[in-house]
């Protein structure tokens, strides 16, 4: 039997679905793998806490040597450095308007705070927001390495570094995203290795205006097992700590490495050769298409063909026959959605034994 399907009927009669539920035994080890990972290849790891938002599993990434987090926003941010961390990279190119000014200067009088720019224009108003204690903040140059998002060209590191020196603020270094690396399995390296020729150019970039980073930040989870080359410093994967779908399809990950799923419950099935789940978009998210399914269902080749609100379409194939009442294992597309979603997880391990429950403390916390 697959390995989350046990643990879930383990738990079946003390839980309620739809629910996410954590095995903690597995998470635990896709943390220590890619802390091992990074330690051979003497790499800092800084993991993107927007996956999971919880500061419990943040603080298991720090004990296992995590440098510091990466947040994706100003509300995620003070979310942890509430509950004691101290060393924050915002990467993100965030707008210091509205409140955000005064929060964004007092996490820096805090805490170790950096965020990522792209344009003068941002660099000048978060050094307006800091005015005589911009030196307390940290910016980092973001450069597109492909994925056409946010990021400048890497040529034009220097200059924007050198603007945020001339206005006080410390430019820290430079980091990209390889976001293209997501799109096949082929992809990976080759977005890996689009990353290091930017990030090789970037450094060239401010070393033209005499300016040494301290951090060059590279990866994702699709692509880091190649982002170890160049003057990479530090690897920002997030999906790692759970993993999904996606991440098996690229072949980022295995299936006995998902560390989450989503308990739904069959209600429905007088449709033939289909059954109705409760697990809908408010539960996955919208990420998917009919060809490649919206979530599979563990130990089995059925996947969900179409999502409502709350009802999660399935097609059975042959000799796969759950009845009314059936509670299975759903596995993401891709986790990070589904997270947003729920006020807690449920804890448990591989055989189903335990069960705690954890907050999702930053859930909501999008400005």
């Amino acid at each position: 039997m697959n390995r989350l399907q046990r643990a879930l009927d383990a738990l079946v009669a003390r839980i309620d679905t739809p629910v996410p539920i954590i095995l903690a035994d597995v998470m635990q080890d896709n943390i220590d793998r890619m802390q091992a990972f990074a330690k051979e290849r003497a790499l800092d790891v800084r993991p993107h806490v927007k996956t999971h938002k919880c500061v419990e599993i943040g603080r298991r990434q720090i004990k296992a040597g995590a440098i510091g987090i990466t947040a994706g926003n100003v509300g995620e941010a003070e979310v942890f450095a509430a509950a004691g961390f101290n060393d924050i990279f915002i990467a993100y190119p965030v707008w210091a308007a509205g409140t955000k000014g005064a929060r964004i200067r007092k996490l820096a009088e805090t805490i170790r705070l950096r965020i990522g720019v792209d344009n003068v224009t941002a660099i000048n108003a978060l050094a307006d927001t800091m005015g005589e204690d911009a030196g307390q903040l940290e910016v980092v140059v973001e450069v597109d390495c492909g994925a056409r998002r946010s990021g400048a060209p890497a040529d034009a590191a220097g200059e924007l570094a050198a603007a945020a020196r001339n206005r006080g603020l410390v430019p820290a270094g430079v980091f990209t995203y390889p976001g293209h690396g997501s799109s096949s399995p082929d992809a990976r390296q080759g977005a890996a290795l689009d990353q290091e020729k930017a990030l090789i150019a970037a450094v060239r970039s401010l070393a033209a205006v005499g300016i040494t980073p301290d951090v060059v930040s590279a990866g994702s989870t699709p692509t880091v097992a190649f982002s170890t080359n160049g003057p990479i410093t530090e690897i920002r994967p997030g999906e790692y700590v759970f993993n999904d779908l996606n991440n098996t399809r690229l072949g980022a990950c295995t299936e006995d490495q998902i560390a989450l799923f989503v308990a739904g419950t069959v209600v429905s099935d007088w449709v033939p050769n289909q059954v109705i789940l409760d697990v809908g978009t408010k539960v996955l998210g919208r990420e998917g298409s009919p060809e490649r399914g919206f979530g599979g269902i563990a130990g089995t080749k059925a996947t969900l063909s179409k999502l409502n609100e709350y009802h999660g379409f399935l097609p059975l194939p042959g000799g796969f026959q759950p009845g009314i009442g059936t509670v299975l294992p759903v596995v993401p597309n891709h986790v990070c959605p589904v997270v947003v979603n729920f006020e807690e997880y449920l804890v448990t391990d591989s055989t189903g034994t335990t069960l705690e429950r954890w907050p999702v403390d930053a859930r909501g916390f999008l400005n």
